[in-house]
């Protein structure tokens, strides 16, 4: 430790030794250091915000009926947009600072240098709710040694990301629009043509053509079922036809009835005739449903002939009276007979009915089965113009409804549905905020002597000396027998005093110096800039 300090006291004689070169360095230093924080030049930042913002009132009411625009990426687009080579050329020209440009590689370096003074900072920002990442407050700056120049600089800016910013929504709304338009009349006649195709079809293959019924195998099913049926039905209406016949043939006609003057002619001629009546009566509430082609209606056509001519006859041995004709006044009509005459004469119906529908099965059936070649390439063709003229009309319709978004949002785009708001108009302070002056006189003053000590440290060591004998016997590795000190008369010791107050006094006043300058070194740079 003692020989550490023995060390730092030896370096500290030999820079006190060279006192007088350290501190004329000291002063050197301090003044050319001086000198060059004065003529720097004063550099001002003028600056200006503007907040950007889509949470408007109009946005709610457009969801879903306009297009929404990514105003992030928009923006992001013209932010470096404004640091393009076409827009800061521009706002060189404008503002004046393409003075002494006179070739392409000044005004490369012009470029370049507005390109870096230049700081567009986006705040406001939140990350972890990118729904609100459409806001955003976005500030411009930039540095210029012309206060007047930086704020016209920074309002050029300002003004080129707004125009920017609105030019660009209109010329994409337009471009999209356009884009639109073109589509949309291709469409139409995609669209009209395929129309036209499928009406052309459709008229040369008319009759298989499917319709609500099904296709062509459908159809066929569908015939042959009916035909099944049909003829099911038809084996179950002979059978019970049959039956029928085989009762009414064990069935009389008439049963004995009670005889009276008069009174049993009436009766069986009205029994007749009531029979007629009810015939002629279902045969009018068939002819309002039927033609008289159908079955049923020739079926009772038959009956109520028979019907009469039954009446005929018994009117006619009723009116001749003779032998017989008491016993037919004293006969009736059996109920039992007439019923399974009715039911025989529905079951006729029946069967004409069901033979007339096997027949049009059986018809249609061979009309399918002779188109069973070109009926289902048929369906197939239909089938693909029918899906080529739902997929046409499907993009036609999509796009025309996009259209119409597009122009909802110019609408609300003029209307106001991104709103700018500038909160801090582009300015720039008073005072420059570069070169700090009084600090950089300051850190003049602390780095003048440093370097100082430093020097006259670094002339010891090139020529040393030893200030005691420990020092000398230390480094020489050698004894020393005996040391001589110096006689110092009291005139010595005076001027030595008189020197130390010298070198007090001097390094006082550069501090006074350096402090005085460090007040007073804005306004001599004032003074020379203006």
């Amino acid at each position: 430790m003692n020989q550490q300090v023995a060390e730092i006291l030896h370096y500290v004689a030999g820079v006190w030794r060279r006192r007088r070169l350290a501190l004329i360095v000291a002063w050197a230093i301090c003044g050319l250091a001086w000198f060059v924080v004065l003529l720097l030049p004063n550099v001002y930042e003028a600056s200006a915000r503007v907040f950007v913002t889509t949470r408007t009132p109009l946005r709610p009411m457009l969801r879903g009926i306009a297009v929404d625009d990514d105003l992030r990426s928009q923006l992001n687009m013209v932010q470096e947009a404004l640091l393009s080579r076409p827009q800061l050329e521009a706002v060189v020209r404008k503002n004046d600072l393409d003075a002494g440009v006179k070739s392409t590689a000044d005004m490369d370096a012009a470029v370049a240098s507005l390109r870096k003074s230049i700081v567009i900072e986006v705040r406001g920002r939140q990350p972890d709710r990118p729904e609100l990442d459409d806001s955003g407050l976005y500030a411009i700056s930039y540095r210029n040694a012309s206060q007047d120049k930086s704020v016209a600089v920074v309002r050029t800016l300002l003004d080129n990301f707004l125009e920017n910013t609105l030019q660009g929504k209109r010329e994409g709304t337009d471009e999209a629009q356009k884009f639109l338009r073109q589509q949309i009349k291709e469409y139409e006649t995609r669209l009209s043509e395929a129309e036209a195709r499928l009406a052309e079809f459709k008229k040369n293959n008319l009759g298989m053509i499917p319709g609500e019924e099904g296709d062509y195998f459908s159809r066929l099913d569908k015939e042959m079922d009916g035909l099944q049926t049909a003829e099911t039905n038809l084996a179950v209406a002979l059978s019970r036809r049959s039956e029928l016949r085989r009762q009414l043939s064990s069935a009389t006609p008439y049963v004995p009835g009670t005889s009276g003057s008069g009174g049993s002619s009436s009766g069986a001629v009205s029994d007749v005739s009531l029979r007629r009546q009810e015939a002629e009566a279902k045969l009018e509430e068939l002819l309002l449903r039927f033609t008289e082609k159908h079955p049923e209606v020739i079926a009772l056509r038959g009956t109520i002939a028979e019907l009469k001519d039954r009446e005929a006859k018994e009117l006619a041995e009723l009116s001749r009276g003779g032998k017989g004709t008491g016993a037919i006044r004293s006969l009736s009509a059996n109920p039992v007979f007439q019923n399974i005459q009715v039911q025989l004469n529905q079951a006729d119906v029946e069967i004409a009915s069901l033979r007339g529908a096997i027949t049009q099965h059986k018809s249609e059936i061979a009309k399918l089965k002779g188109v069973v070649d070109t009926a289902p390439e048929v369906e197939q063709e239909l089938a693909r113009l029918n899906r080529d003229y739902g997929v046409t009309k499907s993009q036609y319709e999509a796009l025309v409804g996009r259209l119409e978004q597009a122009r909802v949002s110019e609408d609300a785009a003029k209307s106001g549905i991104v709103r700018f708001d500038v909160m801090e108009p582009p300015k720039a302070s008073s005072s420059p905020v570069w070169p700090n002056r009084p600090l950089l006189v300051l850190a003049s003053l602390l780095i003048g002597p440093i370097l100082g000590i430093l020097v006259a440290l670094g002339l010891n060591l090139l020529h040393p000396t030893f200030s005691s004998a420990r020092m000398l016997e230390r480094v020489t590795q050698l004894p020393v027998l005996g040391a001589i000190s110096a006689l110092k008369r009291e005139s010595d010791a005076v001027l030595q005093r008189a020197a130390a107050r010298r070198y007090v006094i001097a390094g006082a006043a550069l501090v006074v110096c350096g402090v005085v300058f460090a007040l007073f070194a804005n306004f001599g740079a004032r003074m020379i800039y203006g």
